[in-house]
């Protein structure tokens, strides 16, 4: 019951940063006729609450919430002093920078951040994360390419968020606004998408083939200590 729950909650953050920005962009602009800016500036409005409270609520050291934040907030200062709707479109781009610059950065550091979020998909059983510890410790046979794939895999991701954000820079000052504001979510479910497989395809999937086997050699290790099994050692 409280995992269809816990799923369902999964695309929150994909309806509350893209879903009501984007339409309500059009309801407030096209429906009420307000400007461009005023319209930008509003639609922004329920994401930078959204981030302002995950970084209450939780509690805890939530570096990459908090610039997310920080983020939002100035450049919608500097867009109401400057006037200009083409930085509010900027802004995202601000936002998908510090993800990527965080990402890249903890993979220099040895902690890749995308990891937590891979691991709930690769982690199904308590075998696999037996399995999974033996490999990050290092006293898995495997451990050094695993860890090599799970670099890999926020690396994808930090590099796709990173274009990202330069190509939506540079269309959110020589598109026009109206095209902008759709083809920016477009751009970013792009990006999205080519972390998904590209990801995929060079991280996450060898990592789950190694975590796999590696589960599967544990069972059989342990199979082979049991009292009575072949090649077990015989008491005195």
């Amino acid at each position: 019951m409280t995992t269809k729950t816990g799923k369902s909650n999964d695309f929150l953050p994909l309806i509350v940063d893209v879903a009501i920005p984007l339409g309500s962009y059009y309801v407030f602009k096209d429906g009420f006729g307000m400007s461009t800016f005023a319209s930008l500036a509003l639609s922004a409005v329920v994401p930078a609450l959204r981030t302002g409270w995950s970084v209450v609520r939780d509690r805890k050291a939530n570096v990459l919430a908090a610039l997310i934040l920080v983020v939002t907030v100035v450049s919608l200062a500097l867009s109401f002093v400057s006037g200009d709707p083409r930085l509010l479109l900027a802004k995202d781009s601000g936002v998908s920078s510090t993800i990527a610059i965080g990402i890249l950065v903890s993979v220099a550091l040895g902690r890749p951040m995308m990891t937590e979020g891979l691991k709930p998909f690769l982690i199904k059983d308590e075998a696999r994360q037996a399995a999974w510890d033996r490999l990050m410790d290092g006293t898995a046979a495997a451990s050094a390419d695993f860890r090599r794939k799970e670099r890999v895999f926020s690396v994808v991701w930090g590099v796709a968020l990173l274009v990202e954000c330069i190509v939506r820079i540079v269309g959110a000052y020589t598109v026009p606004v109206d095209t902008m504001v759709w083809l920016g979510t477009v751009i970013m479910l792009g990006a999205i998408g080519v972390g998904i497989v590209v990801g995929g395809a060079f991280g996450a999937g060898p990592m789950e083939r190694m975590l796999a086997a590696e589960a599967e050699a544990g069972a059989t290790a342990e199979a082979a200590e049991e009292p009575g099994a072949p090649g077990s050692a015989v008491a005195a």
